[in-house]
C-alpha cells in the first residue's frame, strides 16, 4: 500500500483571528507518496494559502498537518519539513540567491552542514535533472524564465526533498517557459518525486494523476482529471473554465455524436472523430 507523504486532517485557517472568514476551511486532503496532483481554484480560493501551510510557512488555526509524519506545528521539526517538501514559488527571481548557477543550487546544502563532497554530487545530480547541468557556470540572470524556474527546481532537489509543492510556478512564463517547467515537473515524478502543483492552467492540470478543486477554502472536487472535467457546469460554478477540448466532446455528444464525456486531450478527441 503506497504511504502517504502529507496528511491533512480538519485544517483551517483565517489571516485576521478577528474576521470570521477563513482563507481553508474544514480541509481534509492526503497526498501519496509518487503522486501528481494539480489543485485549481480562482483567486481567493486557498490554494496558495494551503501549500504554505503544508510547508509550514503558516501555521494552522484548527487542525493537522503531517508532512512524512512530522507535525507542521512542531517548531523542532521546521527544517526538517521544509527539507521533506521543498517550496517553488511563482517568481523564479526571488528564490534565486548567488550569482552562479552552481552555487545557488548549493546554497541549501551548505546550509545545512553537508560535505563538500556530497555537495558537488547533489547540485551535479540536480542540474541533470532539471536539464541544465550545461548552464551551470551561467549567471541567473542570464537566463529566460522557465530556466530559471528549472534551477529552482533543482536548488529543491539538491535538498534531497522527497516532495515539491509548487506555487502557480508557470504564471509568469511564456508559453515556451511553461512547457519546460511541465516537462521536467513529469519527468521528476516519473522517477518518483511528489509532485503538488498549485496552478490556474487547465492544461497543466489534465496532465497531473489527480485535480482538486478549492473554492471559497474548501475542497468542492477530487478525483482523476477526466472524473473531475467532466463537471463542467459545476466547475463553471467555481469562476473557473474546463478545458476547451473537454467542452467541445460535450457539445458533440450533445448534438448525437457518440463522444464520452470526459475526453481531456486533443489527440484523443481526434482519435474518435477519425474512426
Amino acid at each position: 500500500m503506497v504511504e502517504n507523504i502529507i496528511e491533512m486532517a480538519n485544517v483551517k485557517y483565517k489571516y485576521d483571528k478577528e474576521d470570521s472568514t477563513y482563507a481553508v476551511n474544514g480541509v481534509n486532503l492526503n497526498i501519496r507518496k509518487g503522486e501528481f496532483t494539480a489543485i485549481i481554484g480562482h483567486n481567493g480560493s486557498g490554494k496558495s494559502t494551503l501549500a504554505k501551510l503544508i510547508n509550514s510557512i503558516l501555521l494552522a488555526t484548527e487542525g493537522k498537518i503531517y508532512v512524512k509524519g512530522m507535525d507542521t506545528a512542531d517548531d523542532s521539526k521546521l527544517w526538517d519539513i521544509r527539507q521533506a517538501a521543498g517550496m517553488v514559488f511563482q517568481n523564479p527571481d526571488n528564490q534565486l540567491v548567488a550569482t552562479i548557477v552552481e552555487e545557488d543550487i548549493a546554497f541549501g546544502p551548505e546550509n545545512q552542514g553537508v560535505e563538500p563532497s556530497e555537495i558537488r554530487r547533489r547540485v551535479d545530480d540536480a542540474l541533470n535533472a532539471v536539464g541544465m547541468y550545461e548552464y551551470r557556470k551561467r549567471p541567473p540572470h542570464m537566463l529566460s524564465g522557465g530556466q530559471k524556474q528549472r534551477i529552482a527546481i533543482a536548488g529543491i532537489l539538491a535538498l534531497n526533498s522527497d516532495c515539491i509543492i509548487l506555487d502557480e510556478p508557470t504564471a509568469m512564463l511564456d508559453p515556451s517557459g511553461r512547457k519546460e517547467v511541465m516537462y521536467t515537473l513529469k519527468k521528476l515524478n516519473e522517477n518518483g518525486k511528489t509532485i503538488l502543483l498549485i496552478t490556474h492552467y487547465m492544461d497543466e492540470a489534465v496532465q497531473a494523476d489527480r485535480v482538486v478543486i478549492m473554492d471559497k477554502g474548501s475542497i468542492k472536487l477530487d478525483g482523476t482529471p477526466k472524473e473531475v472535467f467532466r463537471n463542467i457546469a459545476e466547475i463553471k460554478k467555481f469562476g473557473l473554465d474546463v478545458p476547451q477540448v473537454t467542452e467541445l466532446a460535450q457539445e458533440l455528444s450533445e448534438e448525437g455524436l457518440n463522444i464520452p464525456p470526459d475526453i481531456i486531450e486533443v489527440k484523443e478527441l481526434v482519435d474518435l472523430l477519425c474512426q
